[in-house]
């Protein structure tokens, strides 16, 4: 844990693999800038990432987070905080012993693999006094921040989340994988308890599930259609949303916002067949694409956190948001479980590892 207004934030990255990479190359970038943090240490299981993580980076790099606590505890390295970017079934066991020592947390999303383990670790951060923060990157995309200042009531909502297959992340089903970044965006955008909710997925081919569709009923009223795959043969990340007198769409991957206002608008004509003998006004529409500043999401995210180390300051995505988009998600997947014994896919749902 870094006192507030500490010059220099050691840092240590939990996983070395495609995540972890990013998280390094980010943290190195700031140490670079002089931005009063350094790459202090990395934690990696695979031996052969060990090693080419010591030649490319050029810090200690240790097998556990035990070995690495330890070394702290020596005075070999110093460490205030930490990136969580193991496997998630890893989350909560290395999570755990680091907020224990006292270090703050980004854990990448999702922030355990149950909401048992989720609180836990969020007890384990008031305890000690850690800031802990989920690793909700598109809460940082742009256009979500751009968006922001328009929000009024969305009450309805369509999420398309599509992928080009990849061996990545399939420890975890597709709603964890890719949907949970929608759940998590909605669910701060609609601030209402799940009223109802239908899904249903299939594993195509991975163990678990990899394509996904959901509609859920808020309380408020609010409807939200998310639909996830990572099979698809085209990348897309795009957020719709219908709220009074407007409609607004977000594209995450172009950082593009388009609004579309009939409240702004003035009155057009409308031609409605020659025998009317003209057209009422009718109002008419006001697109707009508001201005944009173009960022790295992943690197917008990590500044915010050292910011909260720095200052002590609660997080944008904190660890109950983490919490509150983990249980919708295994929510979902219990619904696509159920969907499946309902429509007799069960067996084929099982030997794929869905309902595990």
């Amino acid at each position: 844990m870094a006192a507030p207004g500490s010059s220099s934030i050691g840092f240590l990255v939990c996983g070395a693999g495609v995540f972890g990479r990013n998280h390094l190359r980010v943290v190195r970038a700031f140490e670079a800038e002089a931005a009063s943090v350094r790459l202090s240490a990395i934690v990696e299981t695979d031996r052969a990432r060990a090693e080419a993580a010591v030649r490319e980076w050029g810090v200690p790099v240790f097998a556990s987070a035990g070995e690495c606590l330890a070394a702290r505890s020596r005075g070999e390295i110093a460490v205030d905080a930490a990136s969580v970017c193991a496997p998630t079934s890893a989350h909560f066991s290395v999570a755990e012993a680091l907020l224990a020592a006292g270090l703050d947390l980004l854990i990448e999303k999702p922030i355990a693999a149950t909401v048992a383990e989720a609180t836990r670790l969020m007890e384990l951060a008031a305890e000690h006094g850690c800031i802990l923060q989920t690793g909700h990157l598109e809460r940082f995309n742009p256009a979500v921040t751009a968006m922001e200042p328009i929000l009024n009531r969305p009450m309805f909502f369509e999420a398309h989340r599509l992928s080009i297959f990849s061996p990545r992340s399939l420890d975890v089903d597709v709603v964890l994988d890719l949907m949970v970044h929608d759940l998590d965006i909605v669910i701060s955008m609609v601030r209402s308890p799940v009223r109802s909710l239908h899904a249903v997925g299939l594993p195509i081919l991975s163990p678990k599930v990899d394509i996904a569709n959901v509609r859920v009923e808020f309380e408020s009223g609010c409807v939200a259609n998310f639909t996830a795959s990572r099979v698809s043969t085209e990348r897309v990340r795009k957020l719709r949303f219908f709220q009074p007198h407007q409609y607004v769409s977000i594209d995450y991957a172009r950082q593009d916002l388009l609004v579309i206002d009939v409240s702004k608008a003035h009155p057009v004509a409308l031609e409605t067949g020659r025998d009317k003998g003209g057209a009422p006004d009718l109002p008419g529409l006001n697109i707009e694409k508001p201005k944009v500043e173009q960022g790295e999401p992943l690197r917008l995210e990590i500044e915010s956190f050292l910011e909260c180390v720095r200052t002590r300051s609660k997080p944008r995505v904190s660890g109950e948001d983490g919490r509150a988009a983990l249980a919708l998600a295994l929510e979902i997947n219990a619904a696509i479980a159920a969907h499946a014994e309902r429509a007799g896919l069960a067996a084929f749902v099982k030997r794929g590892g869905a309902a595990s």
